[in-house]
C-alpha cells in the first residue's frame, strides 16, 4: 500500500491547433474489472496530435498490486476543447520482477475525450482488446468537470478507536479509503491513507488533498470513508464505513466529527451489533485560494442539414461523388459531425435536404428527410447521415430556389417546445452561398435568437458569401422589420479557407470544425443567462465553511445530452 496516491496527471500543451483557452478541465478516474489485471498493474494514457499518427504518453496511474479489479486513485486531468476531437489510448500493463523490471501487455482501448464526457452520467465502460483470442476484461472511466473552489486545498488527520480485530495472529492493519459521491449513486475513489500495522487505535498521518477531489465544489456532497484491514495478498478485509461531507469535515475536531464505523453485513446478522469502531477527525486546515470563473459546455448535438444544388454526376458539381475522395459537403459534414456525435447519447441525428424535386411526382421541397422517412428522420451517427446523403443524391433532382427560412423555422418550432434549459438545438447548414429568401431567413433568425438554438453555416464553393456574413452578425446584429436578434446565434465559415495546400486533410478539417463550433458554448450560456436559468444556488456562508465565489450549471443540466 502506497502512503498516499491522490496525485493527478495533467495536460496543457499537447494541442496542435494552438487553442487559446480550453473549455474546462476534466478529471478522469480509471477502474478495471473482470480479471483483466494481476500482480502489479498500471494504466498508461497516450494522446494523439491532430493531423498526425503519433501517440505521446500523457501520464499513468499509480501501480496497484495483488488485485484483479483495481480502482486507481491517481486521476488524469485533461484540458477539454469542446470543438476538437481529442483521441486517447489507454494501455493496461502488468509489471513483474523486482523492482518491476518486466512488463506484460494486458490490453488497450481507444476512444475520444468527448466519448467519455458524452456518456450517460460521464461513465464509459469498454472492453479491452489487443491480444488475439484472449478476453482482456473491461476498463471503466468516470469523468467529471473540475469546478472552481474558493477553498482550494485542505489538510486533514484522522484517528480511530476500538476497531474490529481482523488478523488471526494479531490485531488489524487498518487504512482508510475516501470516495466522493456521484449523481448516479456511485462513488469515485479520491484518496487512500497509509497502513498502520497491528493497531486497533490507529492515528494516521495528516494529508493534504484538493477540495474539489473530495466534493468538486459542492460542500454538502456525500463523502464515504471505508476502513480496511490490509492483507499482503491484496484481499483486504472490510472493517466498516461511515459517511460525511466536506461541510462537516470543515468543522474540525468537534463532537460533529466523531463517526461510528459500521459494517452493514454484521449489523444485519447480529442483533446486539453496535459498531466496528469509531473514527475521529483531529484537525482541519483550510487554505483559501480564489480562482477565476471557468464555464464549460460539454454536451451538444443537433440537426444536420445539407443543401442540394447542381448535378452530382458532373465533376464540376460540389456534390460530385468521386470514387477517390469525398466532396466538400461530405467533408464538412464529417468534420463537424464526428465531434458533435460524441456528446449525443443515442447517436441519432435528424437530417434534412432542401432545394430538390422529390419522386415520384417531382414536388419541390425545402425541408425533406434525407432518409425519406417523415415519421423518423433520424440517421444513426454521422456515418448514417453520410449514407443517407449519398443515397438521396441518387434519388432526387436538385432544384432551386434555395430557401433557408423553412428549415430554420422547422427547427425553431421544436426548440420553442423546450425552453427550460434541458435541451439545446444546433442546426448545421451547408450551402454554396446562394440564398433566395434572404428577408424571410433574417426574420427566421431573429425569431430563433430567443430560443435554445444555434445555427452553423459552412459555405462551400467559390461564390461570394456576403449574405452569409450578414447572417453571422458578428459586427452588426441581424435585424428584420425593425427588430434586432436577441442573441448572436449564427456562426459562418467558408470551406475554402480550410483547404490545406500541403495535403494534410485531417488537420485542415480539424481546423474547420474548431472554428465552426467555437461560438456554441457561449451561445448556449447566453441563452441560459437571458432566461434566468440558474445553476445550483450558492452554498450559504458560514463561519466554518466559506462558499464558492462562482456559480456553475446544475450537473444534471450540464451532463444532459442536448439534442433535437
Amino acid at each position: 500500500m502506497s502512503p498516499s496516491t491522490s496525485a493527478m496527471a495533467t495536460i496543457g500543451d499537447f494541442d496542435p491547433l494552438n487553442s487559446t483557452v480550453p473549455a474546462t478541465k476534466i478529471e478522469i478516474t480509471v477502474s478495471c474489472r473482470n480479471k483483466c489485471m494481476f500482480l502489479v498493474s498500471v494504466v498508461v494514457l497516450y494522446v494523439q496530435g491532430l493531423g498526425t499518427k503519433e501517440w505521446r504518453e500523457f501520464g499513468r496511474t499509480e501501480v496497484i498490486d495483488n488485485t484483479l479489479n483495481p480502482d486507481f486513485v491517481r486521476k488524469f486531468v485533461l484540458d477539454f476543447f469542446f470543438e476538437e476531437k481529442q483521441n486517447l489510448r489507454f494501455d493496461c500493463i502488468n509489471y513483474a520482477g523486482f523492482p518491476y523490471s518486466v512488463k506484460d501487455f494486458l490490453g488497450q482501448m481507444f476512444c475520444t475525450l468527448g466519448e467519455i464526457i458524452g456518456s450517460p452520467g460521464g461513465r464509459l465502460e469498454r472492453t479491452l482488446s489487443g491480444i488475439p483470442g484472449k478476453k482482456c476484461g473491461t476498463i471503466i472511466f468516470t469523468a467529471e468537470e473540475l469546478s472552481n473552489c474558493r477553498v482550494s486545498i485542505t489538510t486533514m488527520q484522522f484517528c480511530a478507536n476500538k476497531l474490529d480485530k481482523k488478523d488471526f495472529f494479531g490485531k488489524s492493519d487498518p487504512f482508510l479509503v475516501f470516495y466522493r459521491s456521484n449523481e448516479d449513486g456511485t462513488f469515485t475513489i479520491c484518496h487512500k491513507t497509509e497502513v498502520i500495522k497491528n493497531n486497533l487505535n490507529p492515528v494516521w498521518q495528516s494529508f493534504t488533498i484538493p477540495v474539489r477531489a473530495l466534493c468538486n465544489g459542492d460542500y454538502d456532497r456525500t463523502v464515504k470513508v471505508d476502513v480496511y484491514d490490509w492483507d499482503r495478498d491484496g484481499s483486504h478485509d472490510f472493517i466498516g464505513e461511515f459517511t460525511t461531507s466536506y461541510r462537516e469535515l470543515s468543522r474540525g475536531q468537534s463532537q460533529f466529527n466523531v463517526y461510528e464505523v459500521l459494517n452493514p453485513k454484521k449489523k444485519g446478522k447480529k442483533k446486539k451489533y453496535v459498531n466496528s469502531g469509531t473514527n475521529t477527525i483531529i484537525v482541519m486546515l483550510l487554505h483559501a485560494v480564489f480562482n477565476p470563473f471557468i464555464f464549460s459546455i460539454c454536451m451538444l448535438a443537433g440537426a444536420v442539414v445539407s443543401l442540394f444544388l447542381g448535378n452530382p454526376s458532373q465533376p464540376t458539381s460540389l456534390h460530385y461523388m468521386s470514387p477517390y475522395q469525398m466532396n466538400a459537403y461530405a467533408m464538412a459534414l464529417k468534420a463537424v459531425g464526428e465531434i458533435i456525435q460524441d456528446y449525443d447519447s443515442d447517436k441519432l441525428f435528424p437530417a434534412y435536404g432542401f432545394g430538390a424535386k422529390l419522386p415520384p411526382d417531382g414536388k419541390i421541397s425545402h425541408a425533406f428527410p434525407l432518409n425519406f422517412n417523415t415519421e423518423n428522420p433520424n440517421c444513426v451517427g454521422i456515418e448514417g447521415v453520410l449514407e443517407a446523403y449519398f443515397q438521396s443524391l441518387r434519388t432526387v433532382q436538385l432544384y432551386g430556389p434555395t430557401n433557408f427560412a423553412p428549415v430554420i423555422n422547422q427547427v425553431a418550432r421544436c426548440a420553442a417546445e423546450v425552453t427550460d434549459g434541458s435541451q439545446y438545438f444546433v442546426l448545421l447548414m451547408i450551402t454554396d452561398g446562394v440564398i433566395s429568401d434572404m428577408a424571410q431567413t433574417k426574420e427566421a433568425v431573429v425569431n430563433a435568437a430567443s430560443l435554445p438554438m444555434s445555427i452553423i453555416i459552412v459555405g462551400v464553393g467559390p461564390a461570394e458569401f456576403d449574405a452569409m456574413e450578414e447572417l453571422d452578425g458578428d459586427e452588426v446584429r441581424v435585424s428584420s422589420r425593425g427588430r434586432f436578434a436577441e442573441r448572436d446565434i449564427v456562426q459562418f465559415v467558408p470551406f475554402r479557407d480550410y483547404i490545406d495546400r500541403s495535403g494534410n486533410q485531417v488537420l485542415s478539417m480539424a481546423r474547420l470544425a474548431k472554428d465552426v463550433l467555437a461560438e456554441i458554448p457561449d451561445q448556449l450560456l447566453s441563452f441560459m443567462k437571458s432566461r434566468g436559468i440558474e445553476p445550483r444556488p450558492p452554498l450559504p456562508v458560514t463561519s466554518d465553511s466559506p462558499s464558492p465565489n462562482t456559480l456553475q450549471l446544475n450537473k444534471t443540466q450540464a451532463n444532459r445530452v442536448l439534442r433535437v
